[in-house]
């Protein structure tokens, strides 16, 4: 992951570019300003020209500069709803407090594969982002890649963005969001397009069995518990809804959209001090679940890859 400031894809650069042009033309007014007033100060009071000072150096410079600038940037100004290329990848973002809901179709089927989170595309393919949101105002913020956009509830807004390298590319909800926030990050992975493809395609299909008895005590802990309630993974258990898809939560970079790194003590800490690490957040701790089936779910989703 490189700063917000390290242009990954074509929108982004050129928002890059506009920035420095207008910290530099803003920069010129100052010096021009300073200057200025440096000069006055300098100057024997009765060889003043207080309108001329005023109009030429506080209306007419700094006008002429802004108006330059502003001419400049409007060609580089993004359509309102951009028009994606036939071969543009179609993703499908909603927002939800505190987390993100990730939709993709897969090719082969036509079926909707879900994850939440993390947003992998192939790298040097457009995307085009379906954004909305389920409850309040969001807004989607991925800096090295394009500008924010908020996501709106009833209303589905496009964003369209790419990436010239692989690479991870940290995101962030850009509009206050409820008491979490500033814990309602995502990533988004570029891939090589093959190795996209090969992801895509894992990700259609469901869960795989319990490898082993430990694998399998996990899995009846997680339906005995009643985690899938809320939780869908393909293949095992209900269809909720209601809380991000696990079908291969162990594949993911991260958990609580972005706040922990998905290790084995992150998934443990996340599982049973819910609240503690994440207060408000839709999901209640479960400091019940104690050693051995406490281990067999982590261990169990961490293997659902």
């Amino acid at each position: 992951m490189g700063g917000a400031l390290q242009a990954a894809g074509e929108a982004a650069r050129a928002i890059e570019t506009v920035s420095w042009v207008l910290i530099a033309g803003g920069f010129a007014i100052f010096v021009g300003v300073m200057l200025l007033l440096w000069r006055s100060l300098h100057r024997r009071a009765e060889t003043v020209r207080p309108r001329l000072w005023v109009v030429g150096g506080g209306l007419v410079f700094p006008g002429a500069v802004l108006a330059a600038l502003y001419a400049w940037q409007l060609p580089m100004t993004p359509a309102w709803k951009p028009i994606p290329s036939a071969d543009a990848l179609v993703v499908g973002v909603t927002g939800h407090m505190w987390w993100w809901d990730v939709r993709y179709r897969d090719p082969a089927t036509g079926a909707t594969v879900r994850t939440a989170n993390e947003i992998r595309i192939p790298a040097g393919r457009p995307v085009y982002l379906a954004l909305d949101s389920a409850d309040v105002i969001h807004s989607f913020w991925v800096p090295q890649l394009a500008g924010k956009i908020d996501m709106l509830p009833g209303r589905i807004q496009h964003l369209l963005l790419s990436a010239d390298r692989p690479g991870t590319f940290r995101g962030q909800c850009a509009e206050f969001c409820g008491a979490q926030h500033a814990l309602m990050a995502m990533h988004v992975v570029a891939m090589e397009p093959a190795a996209f493809d090969a992801w895509l395609a894992a990700q259609a299909q469901p869960a795989l069995p319990a490898q082993d008895a430990r694998l399998e005590a996990g899995r009846q802990a997680f339906l005995a518990n009643r985690c899938d309630a809320c939780h869908a993974v393909r293949g095992v258990g209900g269809d909720s809804r209601l809380g991000p898809d696990l079908t291969h939560v162990g594949s993911r970079l991260y958990l609580a959209a972005g706040t922990l790194p998905n290790t084995p003590e992150a998934r443990r800490e996340w599982i049973a001090h819910v609240q503690a690490v994440k207060e408000g957040a839709r999901m209640p701790s479960y400091e019940r679940l104690q050693g051995e089936q406490l281990d067999a779910i982590v261990e169990w989703l961490g293997a659902l890859k």
